[in-house]
């Protein structure tokens, strides 16, 4: 009597358990990426920022501080630059896994759907060929 339900029942576990999987594996590659960019762009500024503050060390003069404001204005808007580059693509990135996850729930509610809505047909089916039967006995 409570094998078909057993049945369901598994059979729905492991649905969610392999969604669930493929849900974390989505995450972690996004994660991974993420770490990646972000920890290239962090090299990227502070190599730059070490090279300037290097020049900075070797001026003895006026004229070399002088010479130095520029500098260190374009390694501050390059710096900037970066970290706004750096921001817009793991958004992306993060968009794009988001989307990936949604279709995969959208993917799995709609089997869900279409599995309940297939019992639901065959009850009916089975309501109504016992119906009449019913009736007749009266």
């Amino acid at each position: 009597m409570y094998q078909p339900f057993n049945e369901q029942f598994a059979a729905a576990t492991r649905q969610f358990a392999d969604t669930a999987a493929q849900v974390n594996r989505l995450a972690l590659d996004n994660a991974e990426a993420v770490f990646g960019l972000q920890l290239s762009a962090i090299e990227d500024r502070v190599n730059a920022t070490f090279a300037f503050l290097g020049e900075a060390a070797e001026i003895r003069d006026f004229d070399g501080f002088k010479n130095l404001w520029p500098k260190g204005t374009q390694v501050a808007r390059e710096n900037f630059e970066r970290g706004v580059a750096t921001g817009q693509e793991v958004f992306g990135r993060t968009m794009k896994t988001q989307g990936a996850i949604s279709e995969l729930a959208k993917s799995q509610f709609e089997a869900a759907a279409r599995g309940v809505q297939g019992e639901v047909e065959k009850t009916v089916k089975a309501a109504a060929s016992v119906g009449p039967k019913a009736a007749s006995v009266k």
